[in-house]
């Protein structure tokens, strides 16, 4: 399977938002990764329902929304209707994995879950098989900018060896300090998807970021 590109949309200029819109949909970009923040779980606020609902209106990419958010429950309907293609939860936020994910499926959107650096991929043996994302913090959740976690190599590793068994499907989404310098060797562990921040939108170049991450 060739990998898919996830820019993620934290990282772009908001005074300029339908132009970088535009600027993903004219590039090699697969999806456009949104992370949505409330300031409890994770110690930053972004990009509510407006500003997503903006954002579909311009997309022609599926829009891959990445709740780290507590109780999300509360609000899978309410992002489906701004325009979520993908919803992916975390494990750490919720209490009925297996209700959330379900619900999101009902919805008629992918269903994942994330996990924090510091959660065992084993804990997601009983969900695995009901999912179609698992994405793999590779740094603390929050902020852009942050220094890729060494150990998530394993973790993909590990997390491809238990698809392997009871999910062949499954898509490994990595975020947090991808680059051209790791994304060879975290394809080869198992990841399938690379979300990119800071490298993409930094760039002089952005549309040439993103197909040096698809070109690997």
């Amino acid at each position: 399977m060739t990998h898919l590109i996830a820019p993620s949309i934290l990282g772009a200029d908001f005074g300029n938002l339908q132009r970088q819109i535009e600027m993903l949909n004219n590039s090699a970009a697969d999806w456009i990764h949104v992370d949505v923040m409330d300031g409890l779980f994770v110690p930053n606020i972004s990009l509510g329902f407006p500003v997503i609902g903006a954002i579909k209106k311009h997309a022609r990419k599926p829009l891959n929304l990445h709740l780290m958010i507590v109780d999300p429950d509360r609000y899978l309907q309410r992002f489906k209707a701004a325009g979520a293609d993908h919803i992916l939860v975390h494990y750490e936020a919720c209490t009925h994995l297996h209700r959330t994910i379900h619900a999101i499926k009902e919805l008629g959107c992918l269903a994942g879950v994330a996990i924090n650096p510091h959660t065992p991929v084993a804990l997601l043996a009983d969900i695995i098989a009901d999912v179609a994302i698992v994405l793999v913090m590779s740094v603390n959740p929050g902020f852009g900018g942050q220094q890729f976690i060494e150990q998530t190599y394993r973790k993909i590793s590990e997390l491809k060896s238990l698809s392997d068994k009871s999910n062949p499907g499954l898509l490994i989404e990595v975020d947090g300090g991808v680059s051209p310098q790791n994304a060879a060797k975290l394809i080869a562990a198992g990841a399938n998807v690379l979300v990119a921040g800071s490298f993409v939108f930094a760039a002089e170049d952005q549309p040439a970021a993103i197909w040096s991450l698809k070109n690997i």
